[in-house]
């Protein structure tokens, strides 16, 4: 079993955020065989929201093995790989395709940083 976070835009859990820290959802997915068995949405409660702790401890706390992202800070990355966490890369800011991204192999590791994460769009 392998759980997948996802920083979401909408509620329905349908595209990527944009901008990966100020996400207003996370989208997660139970996978076993390749096939998502539980899945569910939970608002980013952070401290970028005026919660408690990093988007990055938010997802460890949600028990994520892996992050799937069109982007994020070296911080972050850092903080994932430190806990090993996988960040990938989403190819497409649809998170159903990132999903069949995922079980056929074709995300590749998120290892640098966005330089200008705080230009991003909402």
């Amino acid at each position: 079993m392998v759980k997948i976070v996802i920083p979401v835009a909408d509620k329905e859990a349908k595209s990527l955020s944009a901008h990966f820290g100020r996400a207003p959802y996370f989208a997660w997915f139970q996978m076993e065989d390749g096939e998502v068995v539980d899945s569910g949405v939970t608002p980013n409660d952070s401290s970028h929201f005026g919660g408690r702790g990093l988007p990055p401890e938010r997802m460890m706390a949600m028990g994520a093995d892996v992050v799937i992202s069109s982007g994020m800070g070296q911080k972050a990355i850092q903080m994932f790989q430190s806990s090993t966490v996988a960040v990938l890369q989403a190819r497409s800011q649809d998170v159903a395709q990132s999903i069949e991204d995922f079980v056929e192999g074709r995300l590749a590791e998120l290892t640098e940083g966005c330089l200008h994460a705080h230009e991003h769009e909402h």
